[in-house]
């Protein structure tokens, strides 16, 4: 049939119609325009700290962990959408996370890929992953694998905040997955390894025996290798950022950036389907862009303001921002700022789908 045939040509008959609905089907002219809008289109957003941190202290006041029910025994406060119900993305769940003196977040484990980065830590403040203690200091970063025990202990005397970062969305929702899901039969993992153990085995010299943590373990046994145990220290990351700014041309849509990298390839991603950036924002406004990745961003230090197709987010220590895709985005910080970006890049170069440009003038 022609392309610019009336539209009245392609009403079916009573009989026909009747017959598609009886076994399930519709034409594909009645269909292409539902593809690509199953969800409503992600909204540039931003969350402020000073709201983050009312909701967050009023929830620690009245939901001690030790009261919610089994299972995700977490107290979050989450970011959600105007698109969705449940995240800041279809693809990329951020939560802020506190645990109050003296409490443990219990032990679990799940399948979907996840890490923290400290807003307000302690030395004594550990996040316990595969048997070892990771102190969770002022913005380290510090990932959970795959299916591995973690649980969340505060051995200090003040409240620990940090963000977790998952790609649920993009398991349960976009991909209809289901999260596998356990709860350890203690409330804290026996700690089996010294501190250091798993960045020790993932430095510049290697163990020469062929790797005991070569696939996820549990009911993914055999399958690839997940991002291993690792925690990636403010202060060095902050020290390499300096060199970089020192010795290097900035990226014009991103000032100095650092990936960080998955510790057992030594290559981004850090995960299959995130990637995240430490960028150092000092020599203006960035040059604009788009592209067709979700894009969030968590403020280390600093303040400036970033436009998303006109709209002017406004950002402060702490805060919390989302560029959709295909918004045209630039930043504008007003001296020095220390960013932490995340975005769901992998997931469309594993199917040769990124795309990125600068707006035509």
């Amino acid at each position: 049939m022609a392309q610019n045939e009336p539209e009245e040509l392609l009403e079916l008959s009573s009989n026909t119609r009747s017959i598609l609905e009886k076994h399930g089907l519709r034409p594909l002219w009645e269909v292409e325009d539902d593809f690509g809008n199953v969800i409503d289109d992600l909204q540039a957003d931003i969350w402020k700290w000073d709201d983050i941190q009312t909701v967050i202290d009023s929830i620690e006041q009245d939901v001690p962990i030790a009261d919610l029910p089994p299972g995700f025994q977490r107290r979050v406060a989450v970011p959600i959408n105007a698109a969705f119900g449940n995240a800041i993305s279809n693809t990329i769940y951020v939560g802020v996370q506190t645990v109050s003196p003296g409490e443990t977040a219990p032990a679990h484990r799940h399948g979907a890929n996840a890490l923290r980065f400290t807003i307000d830590g302690h030395e004594d403040m550990k996040t316990v992953v595969a048997g070892e203690e990771f102190p969770m200091e002022n913005n380290d970063l510090i990932t959970t694998p795959q299916w591995e025990w973690h649980d969340h202990v505060n051995d200090s005397d003040e409240t620990a905040a940090w963000l977790d970062v998952l790609d649920l969305p993009l398991i349960l929702d976009s991909m209809n997955a289901k999260n596998v899901f356990e709860n350890h039969e203690l409330e804290r993992q026996p700690v089996t390894k010294t501190q250091g153990y798993w960045d020790s085995q993932y430095g510049r010299a290697r163990s020469a025996e062929e790797s005991k943590h070569n696939s996820i373990p549990g009911p993914f046994d055999g399958i690839r290798e997940a991002t291993p145990p690792y925690r990636f220290r403010w202060s060095d990351v902050l020290k390499t950022l300096h060199q970089r700014a020192d010795n290097d041309e900035p990226d014009p849509y991103d000032g100095y950036c650092l990936s960080y990298v998955n510790p057992a390839t030594g290559q981004p991603p850090l995960f299959p389907t995130m990637s995240f950036r430490a960028q150092l924002l000092n020599n203006g406004p960035t040059d604009p862009h788009f592209h067709n990745a979700t894009e969030v961003y968590f403020v280390i230090e600093g303040e400036g303001v970033t436009h998303v197709d006109g709209e002017a987010l406004e950002w402060g220590q702490w805060d919390i921002f989302v560029v959709p895709p295909d918004g045209t985005h630039h930043h504008e910080p007003d001296d020095e700022a220390l960013l932490l970006g995340m975005t769901d890049r992998p997931v469309f170069e594993a199917f040769n789908f990124y795309a990125e440009a600068e707006p035509s003038t």
